[in-house]
């Protein structure tokens, strides 16, 4: 007779529950959301059917660990808390962060960067003033010995500077790429999927403003930095939308992000979640406005056009890349002439002018997912584990899906009659407290709650189609209750609206459509700001000259929109 110990007869009773019996045991160690979207991220290279328990559990100590738990749960994770994770052993613990007290774990430990290598000084953690977060001697030993088994760096830059502060780990560190940024890369193809997923047609080009966290961060530093840009920018033109650090979403939750940009997500900024959808706005944009965080960094990396609004020279390693990059990357003047200064970062961007430094930050390109692999699976041999023969192949990131509060309501509108005959019309959107001169005439639509706005409008727009009052009702109630309106605008649908001019003629207007080519969207506030454009240039014509020759062609930027007339109901 075989006398089981009590703790192998618990094992044996808990696997008579399990439909899949695991091979090998891993344990997914996080601190803050940023390390933990990371290591999720990382262990996808494990595959189901090698039969792996992965579980994860929350390292205390954090001062950005608010709603991690919850976070985990609410993505399907297995959770350990921390007390019983330390009691357990496993095959192999990973974390895309370090910390002393991770000795405490009964496996083998994995550390590997949580961002674009390793570039903070944080005097907190690391004890000192020349080490980078992530490789100092504090985090990465015990009584002078090394804890982590493998020390992940993604660049052999970064094992030197680990030797000039904690040689010992040297012999621990290994090149394993950046797997977060092959991802990116592989997921270039799908730009329009992501660009439709952001509400962008056409050309329209995506401004990103990426923020880390800290007072020496972009939000940090310029927190009037989002509304100025997004009333700066004409919204035909250009979208613009905001990936701030989770840890930023972490210190004050969601509600006083939201709270915090509120103003501009009422004038159209768009937020990017903390979890995810940054890497796809990257894909998805045309414009950086950054900071020296490691989002700012990829976006260069990936070639986007990029403006350093704040560098972050105070807290970086001098001796760095990212240090290099926060030197030598273009500055953007946070109280210039913001769509001037964007302008000219797109004609004067040289492709790739940024690849020496991001070269030196993110080696084994491509190679990432299958060093990691062979890596991880080294540590599960001896349960019979196999590396599997075929390298992973980086799946695409998930499309973005932004919180929008608000589209805009109003707008400060400038524009003329071009010599070539198109009216061109630049829409920008109006904050709560707009400035003492505006830059032309105000536009608003019915969905303005200002109570006094409407009456000094030159515009007024109605964009719901399927409202109460029939379009004409709508408008003639509005004529009479705004006299000093020029011109009034029902939307009819998606590509049809119905004016009425000052004096009380009826047009319906419908976008021009061209074989073969995209459908042409009539947005109704548009409409009805060129139509009065052209009346400023041509006071004399009469209503019937929309009716002849070419119409009306409205322009936007590079955009030409033909829009057709016929005679209103009467």
């Amino acid at each position: 007779m075989v006398l089981l110990s009590r703790g192998a007869r618990r094992r044996a009773t808990a696997e008579r529950w399990d439909t899949w019996r695991p091979k090998a045991r891993v344990l997914g160690v996080v601190r803050t959301l940023t390390s933990a979207t990371r290591l999720l991220d990382v262990l996808t290279l494990l595959r189901p059917e090698d039969d792996v328990e992965v579980t994860y559990t929350v390292n205390p100590g954090s001062a950005f660990a608010a709603g991690l738990d919850e976070y985990l749960t609410a993505v399907g994770a297995r959770v350990l808390p921390w007390r019983e994770a330390v009691r357990q052993r496993f095959d192999l613990a990973v974390a895309c962060t370090v910390n002393a007290s991770m000795h405490r774990l009964r496996a083998p430990l994995m550390v590997l960067p949580h961002g674009a290598g390793y570039n903070r000084l944080v005097r907190e953690t690391t004890g000192d003033a020349v080490s980078p977060a992530g490789l100092s001697r504090r985090e990465l030993t015990r009584f002078g010995k090394v804890v982590p088994a493998v020390i992940g760096v993604s660049h052999e830059e970064q094992v030197q500077r680990l030797a000039s502060v904690c040689p010992r780990a040297v012999p621990r560190a290994v090149v394993v790429g950046d797997w977060c940024f092959d991802r990116i890369t592989a997921s270039v193809p799908r730009r329009d999927e992501y660009r439709r997923s952001l509400g962008l047609r056409g050309d329209r080009k995506l401004v990103v403003l990426h923020s880390t966290w800290g007072e020496h961060s972009l939000i940090g530093s310029r927190p009037d930095l989002p509304l100025r840009l997004v009333t700066a920018l004409p919204v035909d033109e250009y979208a613009v939308a905001a990936v701030l650090h989770p840890n930023v979403w972490a210190r004050v939750g969601e509600l006083g992000v939201r709270g915090r940009l509120a103003d501009a997500l009422d004038a159209g900024l768009m937020l990017v979640p903390a979890q995810e959808g940054w890497r796809a706005a990257t894909i998805a944009c045309d414009v950086v406005i950054g900071d020296h965080g490691s989002t700012t960094f990829y976006a260069s990396s990936a070639d986007r056009v990029t403006l350093l609004a704040a560098t972050g020279l105070a807290e970086l390693d001098p001796v760095s890349p990212a240090a290099r990059f926060a030197l030598r990357t273009p500055r953007l003047d946070p109280d210039g002439d913001l769509f001037e200064q964007v302008r000219q970062g797109i004609e004067h961007h040289k492709p790739d002018s940024a690849r020496e430094i991001t070269e030196a930050q993110l080696g084994a390109p491509g190679r990432a997912g299958e060093i990691l692999r062979r890596n991880i699976y080294g540590f599960l041999a001896h349960r019979g584990v196999t590396v599997p023969d075929a390298p992973p192949r980086p799946r695409p990131v998930p499309a973005p899906w932004p919180v929008r509060q608000a589209v805009p309501v109003a707008y400060d509108v400038t524009g003329l009659r071009l010599d070539d005959g198109t009216v061109g019309v630049r829409r920008r959107p109006v904050a709560p407290e707009p400035p003492d001169e505006p830059r032309g005439f105000l536009a608003v639509t019915d969905l303005d709650t200002h109570p006094r706005r409407a009456h000094s409008a030159e515009v007024v727009a109605r964009t719901v189609v399927d409202a109460e009052l029939p379009p004409a009702e709508w408008l003639e109630r509005k004529a009479a209750q705004l006299p000093g309106v020029d011109v009034l605008v029902a939307a009819l649908g998606p590509d049809r609206c119905l004016l009425r001019l000052r004096d009380g003629t009826l047009l319906e207007a419908r976008a021009a459509q061209a074989l073969g080519a995209a459908h042409r969207v009539l947005d109704p506030v548009l409409l009805g700001c060129a139509v009065h454009l052209r009346r400023l240039a041509d006071p004399a014509a009469r209503a019937a000259s929309y009716l002849t020759g070419e119409g009306l062609r409205v322009r936007t930027g590079e955009r030409v929109l033909p829009v057709d007339f016929t005679e209103g109901p009467a």
